[in-house]
Protein backbone atom coordinates (compact mmCIF):
# COMPACT_ATOMS: atom_id res chain seq x y z
CA UNK A 1 0.00 0.00 0.00
CA UNK A 2 1.50 3.91 -0.96
CA UNK A 3 0.12 6.87 0.23
CA UNK A 4 -0.41 9.37 -2.22
CA UNK A 5 0.89 12.60 -0.97
CA UNK A 6 -0.77 15.56 -2.11
CA UNK A 7 1.04 18.41 -3.25
CA UNK A 8 0.68 21.72 -5.44
CA UNK A 9 1.12 21.50 -8.66
CA UNK A 10 4.55 22.78 -8.74
CA UNK A 11 6.33 23.80 -12.45
CA UNK A 12 9.62 25.12 -13.12
CA UNK A 13 10.81 26.30 -16.64
CA UNK A 14 13.28 23.27 -18.40
CA UNK A 15 16.23 25.70 -18.98
CA UNK A 16 17.28 25.62 -22.44
CA UNK A 17 13.92 24.42 -24.11
CA UNK A 18 11.12 27.14 -22.70
CA UNK A 19 8.95 23.98 -21.23
CA UNK A 20 7.50 23.81 -18.54
CA UNK A 21 8.01 20.62 -16.06
CA UNK A 22 6.95 19.25 -12.89
CA UNK A 23 9.12 20.42 -10.63
CA UNK A 24 11.61 17.44 -8.95
CA UNK A 25 14.69 17.36 -6.75
CA UNK A 26 16.40 17.08 -10.28
CA UNK A 27 14.71 20.34 -11.43
CA UNK A 28 15.81 22.25 -8.43
CA UNK A 29 19.68 20.71 -9.04
CA UNK A 30 19.73 21.77 -12.64
CA UNK A 31 18.23 25.28 -11.69
CA UNK A 32 21.27 25.41 -9.11
CA UNK A 33 23.55 24.17 -12.60
CA UNK A 34 22.13 26.90 -14.80
CA UNK A 35 22.69 30.23 -12.49
CA UNK A 36 25.83 28.34 -11.07
CA UNK A 37 27.70 26.42 -13.12
CA UNK A 38 31.12 27.10 -12.40
CA UNK A 39 30.59 26.83 -8.65
CA UNK A 40 31.77 24.13 -6.41
CA UNK A 41 28.54 21.37 -5.79
CA UNK A 42 30.76 18.61 -4.07
CA UNK A 43 34.14 18.66 -2.08
CA UNK A 44 35.50 15.65 -1.51
CA UNK A 45 38.70 15.05 -0.16
CA UNK A 46 40.40 18.18 -1.23
CA UNK A 47 38.88 17.17 -4.98
CA UNK A 48 35.81 19.30 -6.45
CA UNK A 49 33.74 19.21 -8.43
CA UNK A 50 31.19 21.61 -10.32
CA UNK A 51 28.01 22.07 -10.94
CA UNK A 52 28.50 21.74 -14.08
CA UNK A 53 30.74 19.01 -13.84
CA UNK A 54 28.31 17.11 -11.95
CA UNK A 55 25.51 17.65 -14.15
CA UNK A 56 27.01 16.14 -17.04
CA UNK A 57 28.51 13.16 -15.09
CA UNK A 58 24.88 12.21 -13.85
CA UNK A 59 23.21 12.57 -17.07
CA UNK A 60 25.79 10.46 -18.91
CA UNK A 61 24.74 7.85 -16.19
CA UNK A 62 21.11 8.19 -16.28
CA UNK A 63 21.32 7.81 -20.04
CA UNK A 64 23.45 4.70 -19.69
CA UNK A 65 20.79 3.35 -17.07
CA UNK A 66 17.81 4.09 -19.20
CA UNK A 67 19.61 2.27 -22.45
CA UNK A 68 20.80 -0.50 -20.68
CA UNK A 69 18.77 -1.36 -17.51
CA UNK A 70 15.05 -3.51 -18.00
CA UNK A 71 12.33 -1.05 -17.22
CA UNK A 72 10.13 -1.95 -14.50
CA UNK A 73 6.60 -0.99 -12.60
CA UNK A 74 8.42 1.12 -10.44
CA UNK A 75 12.11 1.88 -11.39
CA UNK A 76 14.69 2.27 -8.91
CA UNK A 77 18.72 2.36 -8.93
CA UNK A 78 20.96 1.00 -6.28
CA UNK A 79 23.64 3.39 -5.66
CA UNK A 80 26.97 1.64 -4.19
CA UNK A 81 29.51 3.88 -2.90
CA UNK A 82 30.82 5.73 -0.04
CA UNK A 83 31.78 9.48 -0.04
CA UNK A 84 33.37 9.77 -3.52
CA UNK A 85 32.54 12.03 -6.48
CA UNK A 86 31.04 8.69 -8.33
CA UNK A 87 28.57 8.35 -5.48
CA UNK A 88 27.08 11.60 -5.95
CA UNK A 89 26.43 11.65 -9.18
CA UNK A 90 25.50 8.22 -8.87
CA UNK A 91 22.39 9.46 -6.70
CA UNK A 92 21.84 12.17 -9.22
CA UNK A 93 22.11 9.88 -12.06
CA UNK A 94 19.27 7.72 -10.65
CA UNK A 95 16.79 10.44 -10.61
CA UNK A 96 17.74 12.16 -14.06
CA UNK A 97 17.20 8.55 -15.25
CA UNK A 98 13.72 9.14 -13.43
CA UNK A 99 14.12 6.37 -11.02
CA UNK A 100 14.13 6.90 -7.15
CA UNK A 101 17.49 6.18 -5.82
CA UNK A 102 18.55 3.12 -3.00
CA UNK A 103 21.22 3.83 -1.18
CA UNK A 104 23.81 0.52 -0.09
CA UNK A 105 26.51 1.34 2.23
CA UNK A 106 29.71 -0.70 1.44
CA UNK A 107 30.70 -0.77 5.50
CA UNK A 108 27.78 -2.90 5.78
CA UNK A 109 28.05 -6.51 6.21
CA UNK A 110 27.43 -7.94 1.94
CA UNK A 111 24.63 -10.26 3.59
CA UNK A 112 23.18 -7.13 4.74
CA UNK A 113 23.23 -5.20 2.12
CA UNK A 114 21.98 -7.79 -0.37
CA UNK A 115 19.10 -8.61 1.46
CA UNK A 116 18.17 -4.63 0.46
CA UNK A 117 19.15 -5.09 -2.55
CA UNK A 118 17.00 -8.14 -3.09
CA UNK A 119 14.45 -6.26 -1.71
CA UNK A 120 14.70 -3.59 -3.74
CA UNK A 121 14.12 -5.54 -7.14
CA UNK A 122 16.44 -2.61 -8.49
CA UNK A 123 17.55 -3.65 -12.01
CA UNK A 124 20.80 -1.61 -11.88
CA UNK A 125 23.47 -0.55 -9.74
CA UNK A 126 26.13 2.06 -9.66
CA UNK A 127 29.05 1.10 -7.98
CA UNK A 128 32.45 3.07 -7.18
CA UNK A 129 35.65 2.04 -7.06
CA UNK A 130 35.75 1.45 -3.08
CA UNK A 131 33.09 -0.83 -3.66
CA UNK A 132 34.04 -2.63 -6.53
CA UNK A 133 35.67 -5.73 -4.52
CA UNK A 134 32.58 -6.62 -3.22
CA UNK A 135 30.56 -7.19 -6.04
CA UNK A 136 31.84 -10.78 -6.66
CA UNK A 137 30.03 -12.27 -3.84
CA UNK A 138 27.28 -9.51 -2.69
CA UNK A 139 25.94 -10.43 -6.19
CA UNK A 140 26.99 -14.56 -5.86
CA UNK A 141 23.10 -16.54 -6.08
CA UNK A 142 21.25 -13.05 -7.56
CA UNK A 143 20.06 -14.53 -11.06
CA UNK A 144 18.65 -11.42 -11.91
CA UNK A 145 20.49 -10.11 -14.63
CA UNK A 146 21.37 -6.45 -13.10
CA UNK A 147 23.12 -3.37 -15.25
CA UNK A 148 26.48 -3.04 -13.17
CA UNK A 149 28.00 0.47 -14.10
CA UNK A 150 31.21 1.10 -12.38
CA UNK A 151 32.12 4.50 -13.96
CA UNK A 152 36.06 4.75 -12.24
CA UNK A 153 37.06 2.20 -14.67
CA UNK A 154 37.35 2.24 -18.58
CA UNK A 155 38.47 -1.75 -19.03
CA UNK A 156 36.02 -3.69 -16.67
CA UNK A 157 36.47 -6.95 -18.78
CA UNK A 158 38.08 -8.88 -15.49
CA UNK A 159 35.10 -7.61 -13.61
CA UNK A 160 32.63 -8.77 -16.13
CA UNK A 161 33.78 -12.40 -16.09
CA UNK A 162 33.31 -12.70 -12.62
CA UNK A 163 29.81 -11.62 -13.30
CA UNK A 164 28.59 -13.72 -16.20
CA UNK A 165 25.01 -13.38 -15.41
CA UNK A 166 25.27 -9.51 -15.63
CA UNK A 167 25.97 -6.28 -17.57
CA UNK A 168 28.98 -4.65 -16.48
CA UNK A 169 29.41 -1.48 -18.10
CA UNK A 170 32.80 0.76 -17.53
CA UNK A 171 33.69 4.64 -18.25
CA UNK A 172 34.46 3.96 -21.77
CA UNK A 173 30.83 2.33 -22.46
CA UNK A 174 29.20 5.68 -20.45
CA UNK A 175 26.53 6.93 -23.13
CA UNK A 176 26.76 10.63 -23.62
CA UNK A 177 25.61 12.84 -21.62
CA UNK A 178 24.28 15.13 -24.63
CA UNK A 179 22.00 12.30 -24.97
CA UNK A 180 19.88 13.09 -21.89
CA UNK A 181 16.30 14.17 -22.07
CA UNK A 182 14.70 15.19 -19.05
CA UNK A 183 11.91 12.23 -17.68
CA UNK A 184 8.50 12.74 -17.19
CA UNK A 185 8.43 12.37 -13.19
CA UNK A 186 5.87 12.08 -11.28
CA UNK A 187 6.85 14.66 -8.24
CA UNK A 188 4.47 11.86 -6.12
CA UNK A 189 6.74 9.13 -7.31
CA UNK A 190 9.54 7.50 -5.39
CA UNK A 191 12.46 9.70 -4.84
CA UNK A 192 14.58 7.36 -2.39
CA UNK A 193 13.54 3.80 -1.09
CA UNK A 194 15.97 3.47 2.47
CA UNK A 195 15.99 0.62 4.18
CA UNK A 196 16.48 1.10 8.09
CA UNK A 197 15.99 -1.75 10.96
CA UNK A 198 13.11 -3.50 11.72
CA UNK A 199 12.11 -4.95 14.71
CA UNK A 200 11.78 -8.24 13.39
CA UNK A 201 15.21 -8.14 12.60
CA UNK A 202 14.73 -7.65 9.30
CA UNK A 203 14.94 -4.11 6.97
CA UNK A 204 12.23 -2.12 6.46
CA UNK A 205 12.29 0.12 3.24
CA UNK A 206 10.85 3.21 3.82
CA UNK A 207 9.01 4.94 0.47
CA UNK A 208 9.74 8.72 0.27
CA UNK A 209 8.96 10.73 -2.71
CA UNK A 210 9.88 14.03 -4.58
CA UNK A 211 6.46 15.32 -3.16
CA UNK A 212 7.66 14.89 0.46
CA UNK A 213 11.49 15.85 0.35
CA UNK A 214 10.57 18.82 -1.73
CA UNK A 215 8.73 20.54 1.53
CA UNK A 216 11.17 19.62 3.68
CA UNK A 217 14.02 21.92 1.32
CA UNK A 218 11.65 24.78 0.78
CA UNK A 219 10.74 25.13 4.49
CA UNK A 220 14.48 24.28 5.67
CA UNK A 221 15.68 27.00 3.24
CA UNK A 222 13.70 29.28 4.01
CA UNK A 223 14.30 28.95 7.39
CA UNK A 224 17.89 28.55 8.10
CA UNK A 225 18.37 31.37 5.29
CA UNK A 226 20.90 28.48 3.03
CA UNK A 227 22.73 30.43 0.21
CA UNK A 228 25.00 29.82 -2.74
CA UNK A 229 27.69 31.39 -0.45
CA UNK A 230 26.70 28.34 2.23
CA UNK A 231 29.57 25.35 2.94
CA UNK A 232 27.66 22.21 4.20
CA UNK A 233 28.95 19.64 5.99
CA UNK A 234 28.16 16.09 5.09
CA UNK A 235 28.65 13.45 8.45
CA UNK A 236 25.56 11.14 7.05
CA UNK A 237 25.89 7.90 5.26
CA UNK A 238 23.44 8.10 2.76
CA UNK A 239 21.47 4.84 4.42
CA UNK A 240 20.84 7.70 6.97
CA UNK A 241 18.18 9.48 5.72
CA UNK A 242 19.52 12.69 7.24
CA UNK A 243 21.93 12.47 4.38
CA UNK A 244 19.17 13.96 2.21
CA UNK A 245 19.42 16.94 3.98
CA UNK A 246 22.87 17.21 3.02
CA UNK A 247 22.75 16.96 -0.49
CA UNK A 248 19.32 18.40 -1.40
CA UNK A 249 19.49 21.67 0.79
CA UNK A 250 22.80 22.06 -0.35
CA UNK A 251 21.88 21.58 -4.11
CA UNK A 252 18.76 23.57 -4.15
CA UNK A 253 20.61 26.72 -3.30
CA UNK A 254 23.75 26.16 -5.21
CA UNK A 255 25.88 25.77 -1.66
CA UNK A 256 28.98 23.62 -1.54
CA UNK A 257 28.77 20.21 -0.23
CA UNK A 258 31.89 19.42 1.78
CA UNK A 259 32.47 15.52 2.57
CA UNK A 260 34.54 14.29 5.31
CA UNK A 261 36.27 11.25 4.79
CA UNK A 262 36.68 8.57 7.50
CA UNK A 263 39.72 9.64 9.24
CA UNK A 264 38.36 13.27 8.98
CA UNK A 265 35.40 12.19 11.04
CA UNK A 266 37.75 10.89 14.28
CA UNK A 267 38.41 14.36 14.62
CA UNK A 268 35.27 16.32 13.30
CA UNK A 269 36.77 19.88 15.01
CA UNK A 270 39.78 20.07 12.57
CA UNK A 271 37.04 19.26 9.81
CA UNK A 272 35.32 22.11 9.91
CA UNK A 273 37.59 24.49 9.90
CA UNK A 274 39.86 22.83 7.26
CA UNK A 275 36.14 23.12 5.41
CA UNK A 276 35.53 26.55 6.10
CA UNK A 277 32.31 25.38 7.16
CA UNK A 278 29.00 27.60 7.77
CA UNK A 279 26.70 24.83 8.59
CA UNK A 280 26.88 21.82 10.48
CA UNK A 281 24.60 19.06 10.66
CA UNK A 282 25.66 15.31 12.76
CA UNK A 283 23.99 13.41 15.49
CA UNK A 284 24.63 14.84 19.14
CA UNK A 285 26.67 11.28 19.60
CA UNK A 286 29.39 13.16 17.45
CA UNK A 287 29.23 16.35 19.30
CA UNK A 288 29.55 15.11 22.88
CA UNK A 289 32.82 12.77 21.35
CA UNK A 290 34.05 16.58 20.45
CA UNK A 291 33.40 17.58 24.06
CA UNK A 292 35.11 14.73 25.18
CA UNK A 293 38.27 15.33 22.99
CA UNK A 294 37.85 18.67 23.77
CA UNK A 295 37.40 20.17 20.58
CA UNK A 296 34.48 22.04 22.52
CA UNK A 297 36.57 25.16 23.50
CA UNK A 298 35.20 28.52 23.86
CA UNK A 299 35.47 30.34 20.01
CA UNK A 300 36.89 27.20 18.28
CA UNK A 301 34.55 27.41 15.06
CA UNK A 302 33.35 30.82 14.49
CA UNK A 303 32.93 30.29 10.69
CA UNK A 304 29.67 28.43 11.79
CA UNK A 305 26.56 30.55 11.52
CA UNK A 306 24.48 27.19 11.48
CA UNK A 307 24.33 23.83 13.66
CA UNK A 308 22.02 21.13 13.49
CA UNK A 309 21.86 17.75 15.46
CA UNK A 310 19.21 15.30 14.89
CA UNK A 311 19.14 11.37 15.21
CA UNK A 312 19.00 11.12 19.04
CA UNK A 313 18.43 12.91 22.35
CA UNK A 314 20.66 16.07 22.58
CA UNK A 315 22.15 16.70 26.33
CA UNK A 316 21.87 20.23 27.42
CA UNK A 317 25.92 20.21 28.88
CA UNK A 318 26.59 19.70 25.08
CA UNK A 319 24.58 22.27 23.56
CA UNK A 320 25.88 24.34 26.03
CA UNK A 321 29.49 24.11 25.64
CA UNK A 322 28.70 23.80 21.36
CA UNK A 323 27.38 27.43 21.86
CA UNK A 324 30.12 28.77 23.30
CA UNK A 325 32.65 26.89 20.46
CA UNK A 326 30.44 28.57 17.81
CA UNK A 327 29.32 31.90 19.32
CA UNK A 328 28.33 33.12 15.46
CA UNK A 329 26.09 29.91 15.41
CA UNK A 330 22.35 29.42 15.65
CA UNK A 331 21.63 25.78 17.10
CA UNK A 332 18.85 23.61 16.73
CA UNK A 333 17.39 20.42 17.66
CA UNK A 334 15.71 18.65 15.08
CA UNK A 335 13.03 15.89 15.15
CA UNK A 336 12.19 13.26 12.61
CA UNK A 337 12.01 9.32 12.03
CA UNK A 338 12.89 8.25 8.58
CA UNK A 339 9.17 7.70 7.95
CA UNK A 340 8.19 11.59 8.17
CA UNK A 341 11.32 12.77 5.69
CA UNK A 342 14.33 13.84 7.54
CA UNK A 343 12.88 15.80 10.03
CA UNK A 344 9.39 17.35 11.25
CA UNK A 345 9.98 19.63 14.31
CA UNK A 346 12.77 21.73 15.68
CA UNK A 347 14.02 23.59 18.52
CA UNK A 348 15.88 26.59 18.59
CA UNK A 349 18.30 26.62 21.86
CA UNK A 350 18.81 29.80 23.88
CA UNK A 351 21.61 29.52 26.37
CA UNK A 352 19.27 31.89 28.53
CA UNK A 353 15.79 30.61 28.32
CA UNK A 354 16.21 27.14 27.03
CA UNK A 355 17.32 25.06 30.32
CA UNK A 356 13.26 25.89 31.63
CA UNK A 357 12.39 23.65 28.60
CA UNK A 358 14.29 20.65 29.10
CA UNK A 359 13.32 17.50 31.08
CA UNK A 360 15.69 14.91 31.43
CA UNK A 361 18.34 17.15 31.25
CA UNK A 362 17.55 17.01 27.78
CA UNK A 363 16.93 19.45 24.80
CA UNK A 364 13.10 19.78 23.51
CA UNK A 365 12.14 18.82 19.92
CA UNK A 366 10.16 22.40 19.96
CA UNK A 367 7.43 22.12 17.00
CA UNK A 368 6.44 20.62 14.03
CA UNK A 369 7.62 22.16 10.80
CA UNK A 370 5.56 24.21 8.80
CA UNK A 371 2.22 22.23 7.71
CA UNK A 372 3.18 19.22 9.59
CA UNK A 373 1.00 18.66 12.60
CA UNK A 374 1.45 16.73 16.00
CA UNK A 375 -0.72 14.82 18.02
CA UNK A 376 -0.38 13.36 21.49
CA UNK A 377 -2.43 9.94 22.19
CA UNK A 378 -3.46 7.30 24.79
CA UNK A 379 -2.68 3.72 24.27
CA UNK A 380 -6.54 4.23 22.66
CA UNK A 381 -5.58 6.82 20.10
CA UNK A 382 -7.30 9.52 22.08
CA UNK A 383 -5.85 12.77 22.69
CA UNK A 384 -3.98 13.24 26.08
CA UNK A 385 -4.60 16.77 27.94
CA UNK A 386 -1.92 19.66 28.09
CA UNK A 387 1.16 18.02 30.59
CA UNK A 388 0.27 14.81 29.97
CA UNK A 389 2.53 12.42 28.04
CA UNK A 390 1.60 10.30 24.84
CA UNK A 391 2.70 8.72 21.77
CA UNK A 392 3.11 10.99 19.04
CA UNK A 393 1.23 10.75 15.88
CA UNK A 394 2.36 13.15 13.17
CA UNK A 395 1.20 13.99 9.65
CA UNK A 396 1.39 16.26 7.01
CA UNK A 397 2.96 16.86 3.54
CA UNK A 398 6.45 14.65 4.26
CA UNK A 399 4.24 11.68 5.63
CA UNK A 400 6.19 8.99 3.86
CA UNK A 401 4.00 6.12 1.21
CA UNK A 402 4.86 3.38 3.77
CA UNK A 403 6.52 0.42 3.21
CA UNK A 404 8.18 -1.72 0.48
CA UNK A 405 6.07 -4.53 -0.52
CA UNK A 406 4.78 -4.36 2.85
CA UNK A 407 1.01 -3.68 3.44
CA UNK A 408 0.58 -5.13 6.91
CA UNK A 409 3.53 -3.08 8.46
CA UNK A 410 2.66 -0.23 6.14
CA UNK A 411 -1.57 -0.59 8.19
CA UNK A 412 0.16 -0.67 11.60
CA UNK A 413 2.45 2.19 11.43
CA UNK A 414 0.26 4.35 9.13
CA UNK A 415 -3.60 4.88 10.24
CA UNK A 416 -6.55 6.95 10.89
CA UNK A 417 -7.28 8.37 14.32
CA UNK A 418 -11.06 8.66 15.23
CA UNK A 419 -12.40 11.63 14.76
CA UNK A 420 -9.99 13.36 12.50
CA UNK A 421 -8.86 13.26 8.65
CA UNK A 422 -5.99 11.99 6.68
CA UNK A 423 -3.58 9.62 7.42
CA UNK A 424 -0.87 9.82 10.73
CA UNK A 425 2.41 8.16 11.45
CA UNK A 426 2.69 6.80 14.62
CA UNK A 427 6.09 7.30 15.72
CA UNK A 428 6.43 5.03 19.08
CA UNK A 429 7.85 7.98 20.56
CA UNK A 430 6.89 9.11 24.08
CA UNK A 431 6.92 12.85 24.06
CA UNK A 432 4.62 15.85 26.19
CA UNK A 433 4.10 19.28 26.20
CA UNK A 434 3.76 20.68 30.17
CA UNK A 435 2.14 23.74 28.83
CA UNK A 436 0.21 25.11 25.76
CA UNK A 437 2.96 27.79 25.34
CA UNK A 438 5.77 25.19 25.81
CA UNK A 439 7.67 22.90 23.13
CA UNK A 440 7.16 19.56 22.36
CA UNK A 441 9.90 17.75 24.97
CA UNK A 442 10.80 13.90 23.95
CA UNK A 443 10.57 11.53 26.79
CA UNK A 444 12.13 8.52 25.23
CA UNK A 445 10.69 5.56 23.27
CA UNK A 446 7.16 3.96 24.04
CA UNK A 447 9.37 0.49 23.86
CA UNK A 448 12.31 1.74 25.97
CA UNK A 449 9.43 1.38 29.06
CA UNK A 450 10.88 -2.11 30.48
CA UNK A 451 9.73 -4.17 33.35
CA UNK A 452 12.93 -4.80 36.00
CA UNK A 453 12.14 -7.01 38.56
CA UNK A 454 7.95 -6.67 37.62
CA UNK A 455 8.09 -2.74 38.04
CA UNK A 456 7.90 -0.48 34.95
CA UNK A 457 10.90 1.51 34.16
CA UNK A 458 12.13 4.63 31.68
CA UNK A 459 15.46 3.77 30.21
CA UNK A 460 15.81 7.44 29.66
CA UNK A 461 15.26 8.18 33.21
CA UNK A 462 17.80 6.10 34.27
CA UNK A 463 20.43 7.99 31.97
CA UNK A 464 19.46 11.26 32.65
CA UNK A 465 20.25 10.38 36.22
CA UNK A 466 23.11 9.10 35.46
CA UNK A 467 24.40 11.59 33.27
CA UNK A 468 23.80 14.64 35.27
CA UNK A 469 25.20 13.06 38.62
CA UNK A 470 28.72 11.77 36.85
CA UNK A 471 29.02 14.68 34.51
CA UNK A 472 29.72 12.28 31.63
CA UNK A 473 27.81 12.79 28.14
CA UNK A 474 27.89 8.93 26.80
CA UNK A 475 25.64 7.08 28.63
CA UNK A 476 23.56 3.88 28.10
CA UNK A 477 21.36 2.00 30.29
CA UNK A 478 21.21 -1.70 29.14
CA UNK A 479 17.79 -4.12 30.46
CA UNK A 480 19.20 -7.27 31.00
CA UNK A 481 18.55 -10.20 29.93
CA UNK A 482 16.20 -8.40 27.87
CA UNK A 483 13.53 -5.45 27.73
CA UNK A 484 10.13 -7.45 28.27
CA UNK A 485 11.46 -8.77 31.56
CA UNK A 486 14.70 -7.89 32.97
CA UNK A 487 16.06 -8.69 36.18
CA UNK A 488 18.48 -5.71 36.41
CA UNK A 489 20.05 -3.00 34.59
CA UNK A 490 23.92 -2.83 33.28
CA UNK A 491 25.35 1.09 32.74
CA UNK A 492 28.23 1.69 30.44
CA UNK A 493 29.80 5.20 30.71
CA UNK A 494 32.17 6.41 27.49
CA UNK A 495 35.13 7.85 29.40
CA UNK A 496 38.74 6.60 29.85
CA UNK A 497 39.15 6.61 33.86
CA UNK A 498 36.28 6.55 36.29
CA UNK A 499 35.34 5.34 39.68
CA UNK A 500 31.69 4.06 39.52
CA UNK A 501 31.14 3.74 43.45
CA UNK A 502 30.26 7.42 44.17
CA UNK A 503 27.87 7.59 41.37
CA UNK A 504 26.35 4.39 42.26
CA UNK A 505 26.00 5.88 46.15
CA UNK A 506 24.52 9.12 44.44
CA UNK A 507 22.01 7.36 42.59
CA UNK A 508 20.92 5.09 45.09
CA UNK A 509 19.93 8.11 47.10
CA UNK A 510 17.65 9.84 44.16
CA UNK A 511 16.17 6.23 42.51
CA UNK A 512 14.65 3.37 43.67
CA UNK A 513 16.25 -0.06 44.02
CA UNK A 514 14.64 -1.65 41.11
CA UNK A 515 16.65 1.46 38.83
CA UNK A 516 19.87 1.54 40.31
CA UNK A 517 22.23 -0.47 38.13
CA UNK A 518 24.04 -3.63 38.75
CA UNK A 519 27.49 -2.62 37.33
CA UNK A 520 28.73 0.68 35.76
CA UNK A 521 30.97 -0.37 33.07
CA UNK A 522 33.18 2.15 31.45
CA UNK A 523 34.41 2.39 27.70
CA UNK A 524 36.79 4.57 26.49
CA UNK A 525 34.69 4.87 23.27
CA UNK A 526 30.67 3.22 23.19
CA UNK A 527 30.36 1.36 20.01
CA UNK A 528 28.24 3.01 17.30
CA UNK A 529 25.81 2.00 14.66
CA UNK A 530 25.95 2.88 10.89
CA UNK A 531 23.86 6.19 11.61
CA UNK A 532 26.41 7.01 14.48
CA UNK A 533 24.36 6.61 17.43
CA UNK A 534 24.82 4.61 20.41
CA UNK A 535 24.39 0.87 19.40
CA UNK A 536 22.81 -0.81 22.24
CA UNK A 537 22.53 -4.28 20.83
CA UNK A 538 26.71 -4.29 20.24
CA UNK A 539 26.57 -3.47 23.56
CA UNK A 540 24.15 -5.98 24.76
CA UNK A 541 26.36 -8.18 22.49
CA UNK A 542 28.82 -7.51 24.56
CA UNK A 543 26.88 -8.35 28.11
CA UNK A 544 25.78 -11.87 26.43
CA UNK A 545 29.94 -13.15 25.45
CA UNK A 546 30.80 -12.06 29.34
Amino acid sequence: MIWAIATKPIVRLNPGRGVKIPRTLITDFLHSCEKFAGSTAVEVEGETTTYQQLADRAKSFAVTVNKAATLTEVPLTAVLGYRSQTTYAGVLGALMAGHGYVPLNPTFPIARTKLMLERSMCRSVIVDTRSEPQLEKLLSGISLPLVIICPDHNDVTELAKQLPSHHVIGAADLADAGEWKPPQIDVNSIAYLLFTSGSTGQPKGVIVSHANVLHYVDYVTKRYGIESSDRMSQTFDLTFDLSAHDLFVTWSSGARLCVPNQKQMIKPGVFINEARLTAWFSVPSTAIFMRRLGELKAGSYPRLRLSLFCGEALPIEVVRDWSLAAPNSVIENIYGPTELTIGCTAYRWHNQTSPVDCEQGIVPIGEPFENMEALIVDEDLREVPVGHEGELLMTGPQLGQGYWRDEERTRSAFISVPGREGIYYRTGDRVRRSASDRPLTYLGRLDNQVKVLGHRVEIGEVEAVARRLSGVDGVVAIPWPNMTNADRIELFLEVDQFDPEPLLKQMKEQLPHYMIPRKIRTLSRLPLNANGKYDRRALRNMLAEN
